[in-house]
């Protein structure tokens, strides 16, 4: 990677952090304040200053020019604190319901500032612990859906939409998910982590050529095609939700590509629910995959007749293909991102704080097998036959796949 001059980077502690806040004006320098390291992210650290009295607060976000995770030895570049505060302004343009409010933003230092969310739960451990958001899947649909529309060709003009994406070029953070989503998790000879009770599901993905084929061909997608502005890291650790309100966090991975990446990775990292759960709670998980789908279509629907400026607006069958591509593009990234939080180097808390060690085994082999099936079958599938397959998988989660 390029070597890059960080020699004006100074790391913020929490007392720095108090005093910038105090500086900005962003909170009262008068007040008794609390300051808290927070997040268990890999590429950041982040500072919750509250007032004790009131409680009101801010949330500092600070990158560092290396992946957190490992350390120097994979440096990163600064510039993707821009690339993520420029981002949350830009979604909250078009859906202000969804995105964080963000107060200042600082490239040189890679600091921004932005809305208090501690009110909110991160949808991830929200799940595990079993809240219940009954407008979380509606509302990512509407989010997905508005920036996805808004940010595209039939939206903007074709210099506009190239001005923006020239904005958000992000190869750094892109090179992270070529890495770690499409390659590394399918070859043997590449760095996993992963039970030794796995060891034959993975080999089997590695050895199943259909599988690496359309690998092949979703990661092309995913280099190539720049469809929208997509959040690009879009799982449920990156919202935070109540029963009424979803705010999407964290798109320091913004970059201009396929839209069933987003589609894909939410819906991937609702699916790991419901390899996990059993009864009714796995219904549950199956109801917000509905939801969420049924609201991104509806409004990226609604989305298309009313304010689309593509002189092919009007094609027959022009909306239909694109909605069924995104639909076949997204089920495949899903499987993906199944294969590679299970194999991967990086984990979800959603199988791995399961506390019985068969339980986990069964719930990873499932989601290797989904995954793959994910991959073959995309072109075929719709959300009915996605839970269907999720039902069979889980039934038999130690036959061949």
């Amino acid at each position: 990677m390029m070597t890059q001059n960080h020699s004006n980077f100074k790391r913020l502690t929490t007392e720095t952090a108090i005093n910038l806040a105090k500086k900005l004006g962003l909170i009262n320098s008068a007040a008794r304040l609390n300051c808290k390291e927070i997040g268990d992210g890999n590429l950041n650290y982040v500072f919750h200053i509250t007032e004790t009295d009131t409680n009101k607060g801010i949330i500092i976000k600070q990158a560092v020019p290396y992946a957190k995770v490992l350390g120097e030895s994979w440096p990163l570049t600064l510039k993707r604190a821009a690339i993520e505060a420029n981002a949350l302004i830009h979604f909250r343009s078009y859906c202000p319901e969804f995105v964080p409010q963000v107060y200042y933003s600082d490239e040189r230092l890679a600091i921004t500032i932005m809305e208090d969310l501690s009110h909110l739960k991160i949808v991830r451990s929200g799940l595990i612990d079993g809240d219940s958001f009954p407008l979380l899947s509606q509302h990512i649909g509407e989010y997905v859906a508005k920036t996805a529309f808004y940010t595209s060709d039939y939206h903007l003009e074709p210099s506009a939409k190239k001005e923006v994406a020239r904005h958000f070029t992000n190869p750094e953070l892109c090179k992270i998910t070529e890495v770690f989503i499409f390659t590394d998790p399918f070859f043997e000879e590449l760095p996993g982590d992963f039970e030794v009770e796995l060891t034959d599901a993975a080999k089997k993905i590695w050895n199943d050529q259909e599988v690496i084929l359309e690998v092949a061909k979703l990661k092309q997608s995913f280099e190539t095609e720049q469809e929208a502005l997509l959040h690009g890291d879009l799982h449920t650790g990156s919202i935070f939700a109540s029963e009424t309100e979803t705010k999407v966090i964290d798109p320091e991975f913004a970059f201009y590509g396929p839209v069933g990446f987003d589609l894909g990775q939410y819906t991937a990292n609702l699916l790991f629910q419901a390899v996990t759960r059993d009864g009714a709670g796995k219904e549950e998980i199956f109801t917000h995959l509905h939801e969420f789908w049924y609201a991104f279509e509806e409004t990226y629907t609604g989305l298309w007749e009313g304010q689309n400026k593509s002189p092919f607006r009007h094609v027959k069958g022009y909306l239909p293909y694109l909605l069924s591509k995104f639909k076949k593009d997204a089920f495949g990234f899903a499987g993906c991102e199944l294969i590679r939080r299970t194999i991967g180097l990086s984990h979800v808390a959603d199988l791995n704080v399961m506390q019985d060690k068969e339980t986990k085994i069964t719930a990873k082999t499932t989601s290797l097998k989904l995954g793959a099936s994910l991959i073959k079958k995309r072109e075929e599938l719709d959300v009915p036959a996605v839970i269907e397959l999720v039902k069979q998988q889980t039934l038999t989660s130690y036959s061949p796949l």
